[in-house]
């Protein structure tokens, strides 16, 4: 019964010590009423655990029975009284507080302090005999002295405590000040102590009665003193003592002597101290003793029936210890508990459901439908009984035996019959659901499943046929896909049952359709009687009841069944995806070939197979594509009733299948031109079962692939291996497989292949910036003339944008106008687009290639030619397609030196001071270039060095790997940038043996240079030679740069090669930017290429720095040739 298996509230809330306040005056005294507020408002969790209640000073409190001094003779009548509980709890208090209104400077002191005296004395009055601590609160309008200055507080206080008899602990004081709450926090403090004084004394007085006791008559007071010691704890919040105290009280539970007497009694008081236990245990964070704990409670228990008549009783119980286990479990997880995949609240819901099956299934077998409840009431007072557990007609008797024969027969048949009348079913399905959400939670799918099955079971059983059907449902899908076929015949029943007894005619004919196909384990004779009420359903007549069912829901069903048929003039066409179940009907389909070229008939084949028990018509056959032009040639009908029972051979169709025996239907059409290059893909197949003018069912395979209607549900053949094969005629199908029939669901549809011969003459690799020259010839090869002949060629398209930017293709004309054009569309061969048979036509394509790089050039040739296709004359678009990569490679390479008059590298130059810059043009490609002309375009900042510059490389053509270069002389005048760019160097090329083709124009920058400012200029004026013994004349020519008057210090070394002529030290000055010049005679005395002397000039402005710029500008050497011989004689 639920009444022996359910906790009682006081055991479930959490124990709190009662501390009772007196003297408050709520209603009137709005000060009274905001010290209430203060103690039982916002009750947090950092405040003392308490329970605060406001009562009257003459309260009647419980009274206290007078204690025993022996238990030599007594014997307990059961093992925990009903109320005690509830008397600590919420009657008994561990503290009494007497609130009374009294100042220390109060005139008339004696006269309150007597009258709070008899107070406090009728307070003591009423809780005689208990041990309950009695506290005083004085409410006063100020705030006390610091202790020890007030003299006269001190010493009223001791004339009250002397007076009240109270200790000087249980006197407090309570100003009605701003900060009244926080006084009231420490005065819970010091009650909150009080109380756990009082719960503390109370332990040990119980404690004290275990020396009275005896084993053999006393076990029920061994538990009872127990439990009363840990409930003490637990009140005084001492939880760690509480447990070891409740396990002692449950280990004394499992030493009492179990009879079918009291076998209700013993489990009702293990429930609740094992709830404790387990209880505790998490809060203490120790999880596995809890389930420890839980375990060895249900191992002793599980087989501890009772009697026998009233055996649902202990399934009831065991259900309910699973459940209160399983809450406890979830709110530990709740308040931060981390469970795993093995171990979660929801093993401990699924047994509680377990349970609640068994003692549904209990009760039928022993609950009689026809019992009648027994007079008198053998139940009544079963709300107030003296002892958890026991029997009403029998409390407090402990005997082996009833007392009474009859009335404990009574009793039985009064629990049979109040039991009969439960709705089990709404026991079990809250269960199971939560269950479900646990095992959702860690992800356990395939248990989720399983309870989710039973869920629908017990719908079905409490006739809740929607709701099992619409749950059932959810689960079917997983079922097939792991082809648990079993399992599924067992839910896809129960879900038929349901659907009839709703009237639901959709999920009625799915289920028909999936319950006759082969995969199912049924009789023939089942799935022929299935079938029959399919047919019957889809000719608008109600089918014949579902065996099992209940005989007044069949009747409520009849009228549903009729009430749809009555709709027979309505049109009623609904929808079966076939994806998602195991149908009696197999489909497959398959085009001819995988590609279908303009001039070629489309064949597309669809097979269907049944596996019923016997023949069914269909009504329609539609294909739809993804091209929806095309549906209207996908459509077989049969014009006969799905009633017929013989095969025709009508235009209109033949949609009668046998069993077993598959058949194909052909469905021929010609393609459109304008869908050449797609691909033509079956989007899904409808079978159509019924008529469409009354009801139809329109079997749907959607989301096809080339598996056919196997998808992820039906198993793998067991010849996968073996290779499948195409069929193109109905007796190429009766001698395969069904497995093994080659499926395509979709097919490419491409140009008819052009008659072209095209012929492509290049020359790789092409040179950058050069046209880069293709000839292309094209012949017509078919036997009538095409029109619209045209040629498109470019970059491959989606390859690299960079090159697409960077290559320029043009047609029968070299020109590029700065803007890249990558391809080139629709350019027109023939005479205007025409070309007869054996016709050829000649085009030079060109390609500027802008960046090295490898270019794939497409060449695509298309025409339109009529064709002859089946009678019809069909107008096809044929193209050609060649494709040629290119790689393009830089011409040459191009190095650029800067260097001095005297061919020496330099990092800088000089303002107004000559340079050269010498170039070397590399031919780096295979092919051999001709250099038509060079030029230079200096920038603004550099000036050529003579008026008429020619270029020296003009005319000259370089094989691979040779070399040119010409020497270009300029200077920089003076500018504020300290860099300097020299400009371009632009060369004029082209390939080499091919004069159609314009010449190139590539410009290459020059390098930039340093610029350097020096005050001084010097310039030499000496013969290229000389010979020994004749004068060698040498001009110095130095130039003052500056805007400022140089005075100059110049001094000439002497040599053993040279006698010297001229000033040998000099001082002198240069006006700005005026010259002076120094003309010595060399005379030599050896021959070869000897040293000069060496002129040394000092700046007096810049003393110390010209001379090594100086010995830059002017040359070292001179090449000096020996004395010619004389004829004559020299004397």
């Amino acid at each position: 019964m639920s009444w022996a298996s359910e906790l009682p509230p006081d055991l479930l809330c959490r124990p709190l010590g009662l501390v009772v306040l007196t003297g408050l005056d709520n209603t009137y005294n709005a000060v009274h009423k905001a010290i209430w507020d203060a103690f039982c408002n916002n009750r947090r969790a950092d405040r003392v655990p308490l329970q605060f209640k406001v009562l009257n000073l003459d309260h009647d409190y419980p009274k206290c029975r007078t204690k025993r001094t022996t238990y030599e003779w007594y014997v307990p009548k059961g093992i925990l009284k009903s109320a005690w509980m509830n008397k600590h709890l919420d009657q008994v208090p561990s503290v009494v507080v007497v609130f009374f209104d009294l100042d220390w400077d109060e005139p008339l002191w004696k006269e309150k302090q007597m009258e709070c005296a008899t107070r406090i004395e009728i307070v003591r009055n009423s809780l005689d005999g208990r041990s309950t601590r009695v506290c005083v609160v004085l409410i006063q309008k100020n705030a006390p002295l610091p202790p020890g200055e007030d003299m006269v507080a001190a010493e009223r206080a001791a004339s009250f405590c002397s007076a009240c008899e109270l200790s000087a602990k249980s006197l407090f004081v309570l100003p009605n000040t701003d900060h009244l709450l926080g006084y009231v926090i420490r005065l819970e403090n010091a009650f909150y102590e009080q109380a756990q004084s009082y719960y503390h004394t109370e332990a040990r007085r119980v404690k004290a009665h275990k020396e009275f006791l005896n084993k053999t008559t006393h076990q029920l007071l061994y538990v009872r003193h127990q439990f009363k010691i840990a409930f003490f704890n637990e009140l005084k919040q001492d939880t760690h003592t509480a447990l070891k105290h409740y396990k002692q009280a449950y280990g004394n539970v499992l030493e009492l002597r179990m009879l079918n007497t009291n076998m209700l009694e013993v489990k009702t008081v293990a429930g609740f101290i094992n709830y404790k236990i387990c209880r505790l245990s998490f809060q203490h964070n120790a999880p596995l003793d809890a389930i420890s704990q839980f375990r060895k409670h249900i191992d002793f228990f599980k087989k501890k029936i009772g009697t026998g008549e009233l055996s649902f009783e202990h399934s009831a119980w065991m259900s309910r210890q699973f459940q209160i286990f399983g809450d406890l479990f979830d709110e530990a997880i709740k308040l931060g508990l981390t469970a795993i995949q093995t171990q979660h609240p929801g093993f401990y819901y699924q047994q509680a459901a377990n349970h609640s099956i068994s003692r549904k299934q209990l009760c039928r077998g022993l609950c009689h439908p026809n019992i009648t409840y027994p007079s008198p009431d053998p139940l009544e007072g079963l709300s107030s009984l003296d002892y958890y557990g026991q029997r009403p007609w029998r409390q407090g008797h402990q005997s082996i035996d009833p007392p009474d024969a009859a009335k404990e027969k009574d009793g039985i048949l009064a629990l049979q019959y109040l039991e009969s009348t439960v709705d089990h079913e709404w026991i079990i399905i809250p269960l199971l659901s939560s269950a479900v959400t646990q095992f959702k939670k860690y992800k356990s799918p395939r248990m989720k499943r399983y309870l989710m099955v039973q869920m629908g079971e017990e719908y079905y059983h409490a006739k809740q046929y929607t709701n099992a059907l619409s749950l059932l449902s959810r689960v079917t899908y997983d079922y097939r896909v792991e082809h648990w076929w079993p399992l599924l015949t067992n839910i896809l029943i129960t879900s038929l049952r349901c659907a009839y007894l709703v009237g639901n005619v959709e999920e009625y004919v799915a289920l028909c359709l999936e319950l006759i196909s082969k995969y199912i384990p049924l009789s023939k004779e089942e799935k022929t009687r299935i079938q029959m009420n399919l047919i019957r359903v889809m000719s608008s007549d109600p089918p014949e009841p579902e065996p099992g069912c209940d005989a007044d829901c069949v009747e409520k069903a009849k009228p549903l069944w009729k009430c749809e048929t009555s709709k027979e003039q309505e049109q009623c066409m609904f929808t079966v995806e076939m994806q998602n179940i195991i149908p009696f009907v197999e489909c497959k389909a398959a085009f001819s070939e995988e590609t279908f070229t303009a001039d070629v008939p489309i064949v597309l084949h669809i097979f269907l197979k049944t596996t019923c028990p016997f023949p069914m018509r269909f009504s329609k056959l539609s294909v739809l594509l993804n091209n929806q032009v095309y549906n209207q040639y996908c459509v077989v009908s049969d014009g006969q009733g799905i009633g017929s029972g013989e095969s025709s051979e009508e235009q209109t169709g033949d949609l009668y299948l046998v069993p077993g025996k598959p058949k194909m239907y052909t469905f021929t059409y010609l393609p459109r031109q304008e869908d050449v290059g797609k691909t033509l893909q079956i989007s899904s197949i409808a079978l159509e079962l019924g008529s469409e003018t009354s009801r139809c069912s329109v079997l749907h395979w959607l989301h096809w692939s080339d598996s056919g209607s196997e998808g992820l549900i039906l198993p793998a053949p067991e010849h996968s291996g073996k290779k499948k094969k195409k069929i193109s005629s109905q007796e190429d199908l009766e001698t395969v497989e069904w497995d093994l029939i080659d499926t395509n669901s979709s097919a490419n549809l491409v140009p008819r292949v052009a008659c072209v011969d095209v012929n492509i003459e290049h020359h790789s690799p092409a040179l950058i910036m050069e046209f880069y020259h293709i000839k292309l010839n094209i012949k017509n090869t078919e036997t009538s003339s095409t029109r619209n002949n045209s040629l498109s060629v470019g970059q491959k398209e989606k390859l690299d944008t960079f090159l697409d930017h960077t290559t320029h293709v043009t047609v029968d004309h070299a020109e590029y106008k700065d803007k890249v054009v990558p391809r080139r569309e629709q350019v027109p061969l023939g005479n205007q687009g025409v070309l007869e048979p054996g016709e050829e036509s000649n085009k030079s394509i060109f390609v500027k290639c802008l960046q090295p790089g490898t270019r794939t050039i497409v060449i695509r040739i298309t025409y339109e030619v009529d064709v002859d296709v089946s009678g019809h004359m069909v107008t096809c678009t044929c193209e050609k397609e060649e494709t040629i990569t290119i790689p393009a490679v830089p011409p040459f390479e191009v190095t650029f030196l800067v260097k001095s008059m005297k061919f020496e590298a330099v990092e800088s130059v000089h303002a107004d001071c000559p340079f050269m810059v010498l170039t070397d043009i590399n031919n780096s490609s295979q092919w051999p270039i001709q250099i038509q002309t060079s030029e230079l375009k200096l920038s603004p900042f550099i000036k050529n060095v003579g008026e008429n510059v020619q270029s020296q490389l003009e005319s000259i053509s370089l094989k691979s790997s040779e070399h040119a270069g010409e020497c270009l002389c300029m200077v920089a005048p003076p500018v504020i940038q300290p860099t300097v760019p020299l400009g371009n160097y632009v060369i004029h090329w082209k390939r080499h043996g091919d004069d159609t083709l314009p010449s190139v124009t590539t410009t290459l920058p020059l390098p930039h240079v340093t610029l350097e400012h020096i005050p001084l200029a010097v310039d030499v004026d000496i013969p290229s030679n000389g010979s020994v013994r004749d004068t060698l004349p040498v001009t110095y020519t130095i130039y003052n740069k500056t805007g400022y008057i140089q005075e100059i210090e110049v001094t000439m070394d002497s040599s053993e090669l040279f006698m010297l002529s001229g000033h040998k030290q000099l001082h002198f000055r240069i006006l700005p930017s005026s010259k002076y010049k120094l003309n010595y005679n060399l005379y030599p005395l050896a021959p070869g290429h000897i040293p000069l002397p060496r002129l040394h000039l000092n700046m007096l402005r810049y003393p110390g720095t010209m001379d090594d710029i100086v010995h830059k500008m002017i040359p070292s050497h001179v090449f000096i040739m020996p004395q010619g011989k004389s004829n004559g004689i020299t004397v």
